[in-house]
């Protein structure tokens, strides 16, 4: 839910699922859906997978015919071992120290691009159901596919913006997810933290 000065722009509400499983130390998608509403506009992307790789995308409303001169096209290979956009911020970890220094390569329903995961430093919080250290990684944006060249947007979160993502253990299960994150953007910064933070059955 949007907040703040966001709400001039558009309020915007919605809900993610994520579902998959783990093989060995990987995340394996199966399917990521998105339902939200800006405004009075209503949209939904939905994304199947198989061992690993995008079978299915529905967009809607369905994006607009793309100008092929300015627009990076996906190829087949762009959607293969690839993660949705809640898998991709949950990493498999033997302990906080390994949780940064690594590439996820993420698509969301039309954009294909790589996430470097580099260390920052390490923390604490306290928030209800999790209480404890964390560490927090520098996050990096390349955009490698689906997606339109010299977008302000895209262009500043490549090379001027700084996103920091902090990450806490999920109970005893050997994954790590955001408890707090910040982007720098044309406008601001952008700031979401956890309420809640725990696992459940």
């Amino acid at each position: 839910s949007s907040a703040g000065l966001a709400t001039m722009f558009d309020d915007t509400r919605g809900t993610i699922s994520s579902k998959g499983k783990i093989s060995g130390k990987q995340l394996q998608p199966q399917a990521f859906r998105a339902d939200y509403k800006s405004g009075k506009k209503a949209s939904m992307i939905d994304i199947q997978f198989a061992n690993g790789a995008v079978t299915a995308t529905k967009v809607v409303p369905e994006p607009k015919k793309r100008n092929p001169k300015n627009w990076i096209a996906l190829a087949a290979s762009d959607l293969s071992s690839v993660l949705d956009p809640m898998a991709a911020t949950v990493i498999h970890a033997d302990s906080l120290d390994k949780v940064c220094g690594r590439t996820v390569k993420l698509y969301d329903g039309e954009m294909r691009a790589n996430l470097t995961l580099t260390y920052d430093s390490k923390g604490s919080t306290s928030v209800r159901g999790y209480k404890g250290d964390t560490v927090t990684c520098r996050m990096g944006f390349e955009p490698v596919a689906g997606y339109r060249k010299n977008r302000k947007a895209l262009n500043y979160l490549k090379n001027r913006s700084r996103i920091t993502v902090t990450f806490a253990p999920v109970g005893q299960t050997g994954l790590y997810a955001p408890i707090h994150a910040t982007v720098t953007t044309q406008i601001g910064t952008l700031t979401v933290s956890a309420e809640r933070f725990e696992a459940t059955e």
